[in-house]
């Protein structure tokens, strides 16, 4: 009779062996095997990590083996199993593998494939059709959209971790509590005892050294040492953690009525400031969409306030980026003066702390949140509700959507609710954040997710005319590597743009983004089909270099730039200034954050910052959802590209004061998991 050697692999994570009974059938193009118990109670097979071999004998040859059935039933109690994959030695000697990489709870029959990816048209038999179309019927009823907010991208339905499918939950839920990581990085940072003093302000700069804990040779050090520097406030537009807000000035807007009188002595080149602009040395960040955004109300006791800058900036004849003109509102009167870096010293200073402070609620609300988090969730839930397993772009991008719903329903849980962690600092708290995503979503366009297009979108794309943007040069090579790895898997599977228009789930997958994740926007620009094999190139690369590269861009120098709290203040605690020549270190300092919000700001920074454990970084994929050699291949070509940015990226940064690495490959996770 013939004999199968099936091979079972059980996940290293904890809790993921199980003591339950679980049978095995197998089911060919001949015939379908008797149900068989592999394992029961107290046998001490499926523990953790564990690899287990059993031969399964039939009565007769079933031909080619097309699915595995797996059926779990409780001994006792509910007891998780996660099973990693399945291997079948067939009679004639072949090797198939059926990967699986899902938790198997309750009493439930899961069926597999095997690892072959295969597009609709590739399924020639009826049951493998049902199988598929059966996965996403599943799916959908587990992976259903809802609205958090009015205006916002549609998120997954579910109000707590624990109501997500199992698949998509953290390993262990205790390591991304939020309060618990807040409490934990505020003790680790031995700054616990200043936590509850709200309304208690620091008596000078040097005060919030108490809280600042001293690395020697790190970039959060250095900021520390240069923060008031008109240098590094420029840099920071170039290489901080919010790189992407800056652009060239074509034109001095009406509404910043700079004049050649205020800025003629920060000009190095005997030009009018027209001729400045003119010849592209004049740049721009504006924060208008704060303007009009509710500070933060929660606490009765602190009176918060926010303010809508516009920053004029220079390049000199160093090629160094610094300002050249604050004004602190978007309506211009003489109650919103112009600062300049001629003025008294601390009016240029209490100035930039304001552009700074705007900047830091742009960066956590826009940048990070909408436009890597909240995208991400939405690439992630059109993925699950459209493309089965055993199609080749879930393969490909699974391992990048890896704990993002979780991350975010557990933020939605602690962290952006109302009465949330993010209301204890943040003057943008208690609402404010809300009105500002919804405010950002007309600027979130398909094109402004394309890295090379929205760089040049901004005047930002010469590498002669600006040479120290690094975000720009290390982005950029991270962009053509991830785009030419997708179309190397692309071309394995669509052999034409036809092939490309007649695959039905990728069409519901793009479709699904545009109508949920944009809300059916026609300005947003997602397409509503793709249509040939270099769009899909695209889009996959905008997909994948979201949740990974961008993310890590705007995610990993938190604690490094925005731990000297002068440098990043969360909150202001008295309005902007209204005249010139009033300004004391006295009113800066009362300005500033007090102790209780210092503190919850550093922690939040720097738990934002840290790597997950088990981190998986760009290139890696352990789990192996592919099979074929031809994509193992592309793969291993696509580390290799990597491994040479990250060699590239490490040779710059040698004897670097400033040193950029957060689009070294290395560096960059696969997934928005934190």
């Amino acid at each position: 009779m013939p004999s199968y050697t099936v091979t079972v692999a059980t996940g290293s994570q904890w809790f993921a062996g199980t003591d339950d009974y679980v049978y095995l059938s197998l089911e060919g193009t001949a015939g379908c095997s008797e149900r068989h118990l592999l394992d029961k109670p107290f046998y001490n097979d499926f523990e953790r990590g564990a690899v287990d071999s059993y031969d399964v004998t039939v009565e007769e040859d079933l031909g080619e083996i097309q699915l595995i059935k797996i059926e779990k039933r409780k001994y006792w109690y509910q007891d998780d199993w996660y099973l990693k994959y399945i291997t079948v030695k067939t009679p004639m000697g072949d090797y198939l593998e059926f990967p699986c990489y899902r938790w198997i709870t309750d009493e439930k029959e899961i069926v597999l494939r095997d690892g072959r990816a295969k597009l609709p048209r590739d399924d020639k038999t009826q049951i493998l059709k049902q199988h598929r179309r059966k996965e996403l019927e599943t799916r959908q009823k587990m992976y259903r959209w809802k609205e958090w907010h009015p205006g916002f991208p549609l998120s997954i339905d579910a109000h707590s971790h624990s109501d997500l499918p199992r698949d998509i939950q953290f390993d262990n839920e205790k390591g991304v509590d939020f309060i618990l990581n807040y409490s934990k990085a505020m003790e680790n940072l031995y700054v616990n005892r200043f936590m509850h003093m709200f309304q208690s302000s620091w008596s000078d700069f040097a005060d919030f050294e108490r809280i600042f804990v001293r690395i020697s040779n790190t970039i959060s050090e250095y900021v520390m040492q240069h923060w008031k520097e008109d240098f590094m406030f420029g840099y920071q537009f170039l290489n901080g953690c919010n790189p992407v807000l800056i652009r060239r000035c074509t034109e001095i807007p009406k509404k910043l009525p700079v004049t050649m009188d205020m800025v003629e002595c920060s000009l190095e080149r005997n030009l009018t400031l027209e001729e400045e602009v003119k010849q592209g040395n004049i740049f721009i960040v504006d924060y208008e969409l704060l303007d009009g955004v509710d500070a933060n109300k929660t606490d009765p006791c602190t009176i918060q306030y926010l303010a809508a800058p516009i920053c004029l900036l220079y390049k000199n004849l160093e090629n160094k980026i610094v300002p050249i003109a604050i004004q602190l509102g978007q309506k211009p009167g003489p109650d919103n003066p112009i600062f300049l870096p001629s003025d008294a010293s601390y009016d240029w200073l209490l100035a930039k702390i304001w552009v700074r402070s705007s900047d830091f609620h742009i960066h956590q609300t826009v940048t990070h949140l909408l436009r890597t988090h909240l995208v991400s969730e939405v690439f992630s839930i059109a993925m699950f509700r459209q493309l089965p397993a055993v199609h080749p772009l879930f393969k490909l991008l699974v391992p990048h959507m890896r704990f993002t719903i979780a991350i975010n329903t557990k933020a939605r849980e602690q962290l952006i609710c109302e009465c949330g962690l993010f209301d204890k600092a943040n003057a943008t708290g208690g609402g404010g954040h809300v009105q500002m995503v919804q405010k950002a979503m007309k600027d979130l366009t398909y094109s402004s997710l394309c890295f090379p297009e929205e760089i040049k979108a901004k005047g930002m794309d010469s590498k002669e005319d600006i040479p120290y943007y690094y975000y720009r040069d290390d982005g950029i090579k991270v962009w053509e590597a991830i785009k030419s790895f997708a179309e190397d898997v692309i071309h394995i599977y669509y052999e034409s743009d036809e092939v490309v228009c007649e695959d039905v789930e990728l069409q519901a997958f793009v479709k699904d983004i545009y109508v949920y994740g944009m809300r059916g926007v026609k300005a947003s620009g997602f397409p509503k089909t793709i249509r040939t094999r270099e769009k899909l190139a695209e889009y996959l690369t905008v997909i994948i270099f979201t949740t990974s590269a961008q993310h890590a861009a705007v995610n990993f120098g938190q604690y490094d730039w925005c731990s000297w709290i002068p440098n990043a203040p969360p909150t202001m605690r008295c309005p902007p200034p209204t005249e010139k020549g009033t300004v004391t270190i006295e009113q800066i300092v009362e300005s500033l954050p007090d102790r209780g919000r210092s503190c919850w700001h550093l922690g939040a920074v720097w738990a934002l910052s840290q790597f997950q454990d088990n981190e998986l970084f760009l290139g890696m994929y352990p789990d192996e959802h592919f099979v074929e050699k031809p994509v193992k291949e592309a793969m291993a070509k696509f580390r290799k590209n990597l491994d040479e940015i990250v060699n590239a990226i490490a040779e710059r940064n040698k004897n670097k004061k400033l040193p950029y690495y957060y689009l070294s490959p290395d560096r960059i996770p696969n997934s928005v998991a934190v």
